[in-house]
């Protein structure tokens, strides 16, 4: 009896998945969300499909990319200011001016009213940020 000893060999017929890293993602995602950036521009420098950046955006508009894209590379977010109405004699007891600060965040939105103090407010944005 013959025996015939090859090893068999399946090949995948869509190839390797490449894994990329999440910064990778949110770099590419900030990238193409800046003011007349083209998806596929960006796309076709990395090597990567447009219809893949467009994916990775999605994502990232439902928080499951992380914040860390959001942030500037000098750890500062992206601040805009809109012009509101005043509210006539809008002060507290004290005679202070009161405000509102509002941060979105993906689907994160924090509402502060009045003047928090920094202790406060510095434990509320360690949480939204992380």
């Amino acid at each position: 009896m013959d025996t015939n000893f090859q090893p068999v060999i399946s090949k995948n017929a869509r190839g390797h998945y490449r894994q990329h890293p999440l910064e990778f993602k949110r770099a590419l995602v900030a990238l193409s969300l800046e003011p007349g950036a083209s998806v596929a521009r960006i796309a076709r420098e990395h090597g990567v499909n447009a219809n893949q950046v467009f994916s990775w955006r999605r994502l990232y508009q439902q928080g499951r990319l992380g914040v860390p894209a959001l942030m500037r590379a000098d750890g500062l977010l992206p601040v805009v200011l809109a012009p509101s109405a005043p509210a006539p004699n809008n002060t507290d007891a004290d005679g202070d001016a009161g405000g509102t600060i509002v941060l979105e965040l993906g689907e994160v939105r924090v509402r502060i009213e009045g003047q928090p103090n920094a202790a406060t407010l510095a434990q509320v944005l360690d949480r939204v940020l992380r």
